[in-house]
């Protein structure tokens, strides 16, 4: 479905609309202009036929005027052929209008209106052309002059008609064929202004697939030449990304440095607690550990908000899966516990190998410590951008109210276990800072099952 605010499709829609404006004014202006001409040519013949009538008229011996030589169009011989011209008195009773006529009006007459006798008289030697109905019904053409003879008191009216019908059905023709012409002519300039669009706006569609492959981690850089009013902005993009990147550089140093001018002193204290003994030397042991899992857990969220941010990270999340199995196969296969890992094909994580380790680390690790003997890992798709990594084992389990204690920072639900209680809790940072999830609930082995839930991306 093509997208209403894409502008594509507001370039083609102007471009189209405004050609189909002009096609369509041009197709009716044509259809006029050739009107213009067919009536200009029928009325050129017919006022032919009135200077030629009007050229052989004369009195037989009777006083009755009469043509000597009429025009030659046989269609005047043919009654109510749709071709006939006329003598007519102007002014005298209707009965009397008719002094000689062609044999295709037969015993009938072309009856002017009253008000085209009262501007031929209104000036002698004035040329009319009018329409009126023929004899048979028909629509006619007609052309109209007033003259003065000799002998004769009033004006004499010479009238050359012609069916226009004939005129008509070119017209519409005409009309219809331009009609036609139109849609042929839309259809091929909106095709060509489509591809047009499509040429023109190339270079910004390449700039948005190349945008799209940086932020999926498939390139680093705004790559390739681009028109002089794009290319800017490709360099600024390049330069966003470098500044982008320089600021994630700089958070890594300063968080090394934070940990390493905390942990000195934290590792001075525990060192000396150490050595003193008595109550309050545990004390400050206790103390001072606790400090350095708060420092490692905000320092690895630190961590995690800058990478997740970052343009570009990507990791290839099978060897990932798979490097983590073979290490706890080393460390727990001796206490018989069996780990059982699945992963599907092509996952891509969107963010940085450490920080998916860590929480992969923690989940699988977790499970290892409380099975009866084995762990499955398995990673698969979600949906187009999201993946899952589920962590089951066969242990004891939790409560439906353990679920949500389990994620808090430093709750132990089993003190028999060794750890901190943050385990579970740097991984649900972990997750929130890649805007994703961790969800826990009971195994089908019968102990706990954990669903991370990741941004992928497409490969």
């Amino acid at each position: 479905m093509i997208d209403r605010n894409s502008l594509a499709l507001r370039l083609f829609a102007g471009a189209a609309v405004w050609a189909l404006i002009l096609l369509l004014i041009g197709a009716v202006a044509l259809t006029f202009l050739f009107r213009q001409s067919v009536m200009g040519t029928l009325d050129e013949r017919l006022t032919s036929a009135t200077d030629s009538i009007m050229a052989t008229m004369e009195r037989d011996e009777d006083q009755v005027w009469t043509v000597r030589r009429p025009p030659t169009d046989p269609r005047y011989e043919r009654i109510f052929s749709g071709v006939y011209w006329e003598i007519q008195r102007a002014q005298s009773p209707v009965d009397e209008f008719r002094l000689a006529a062609s044999r295709s009006l037969w015993d009938e007459t072309l009856h002017l209106t009253p008000r085209m006798r009262d501007t031929l008289l209104s000036s002698a030697g004035t040329t009319l052309t009018a329409s009126l109905k023929g004899p048979d019904g028909e629509p006619l053409r007609l052309v109209v002059r007033g003259v003065r003879m000799p002998g004769e008191d009033g004006l004499i009216l010479v009238i050359a008609a012609e069916d226009r019908r004939p005129a008509d059905q070119a017209v519409r023709q005409f009309g219809f064929a331009s009609l036609g012409m139109f849609f042929v002519f839309a259809a091929a300039i909106a095709a060509g202004v489509f591809v047009q669009v499509r040429i023109g706006l190339e270079p910004v569609l390449r700039m948005r697939k190349s945008v799209a492959e940086i932020r999926e981690g498939l390139a680093r850089r705004v790559d390739g030449r681009y028109p002089a009013e794009l290319q800017p902005l490709a360099d600024e993009l390049n330069a966003m990304i470098d500044h982008s990147q320089e600021l994630v550089e700089r958070s890594r140093t300063h968080v090394g440095n934070l940990a390493h001018a905390l942990k000195t002193p934290i590792a001075v204290l525990t060192n000396e607690s150490r050595t003193e003994g008595g109550e309050f030397a545990g004390l400050v042991e206790r103390q001072t550990q606790i400090m350095s899992e708060q420092v490692d857990h905000h320092l690895r969220r630190a961590r995690a908000a800058a990478h997740a941010k970052a343009i570009g990270a990507r990791t290839e999340v099978g060897p990932l899966i798979e490097d983590l199995t073979r290490t706890l196969k080393k460390i727990y296969g001796r206490e018989g516990v069996v780990i059982e890992a699945e992963q599907a094909e092509g996952l891509v994580f969107r963010g940085e190998r450490q920080d998916l380790e860590e929480m992969v680390g923690n989940l699988a690790d977790n499970a290892c410590k409380w099975s009866n003997g084995l762990v499955q890992v398995a990673a698969r798709p979600e949906d187009e951008h999201h993946f899952a990594v589920i962590v089951e084992d066969d242990g004891p389990g939790m409560s439906q109210d353990g679920y949500a204690q389990a994620l808090g920072r430093g709750v132990r639900l089993d003190e028999q276990a060794p750890g901190s209680g943050l385990g579970l809790s740097i991984v649900l940072d972990l997750a929130k800072a890649y805007d994703g999830d961790i969800e826990l609930s009971k195994s089908d082995l019968g102990g706990l099952r954990a669903c991370l839930i990741l941004p992928s991306i497409k490969r």
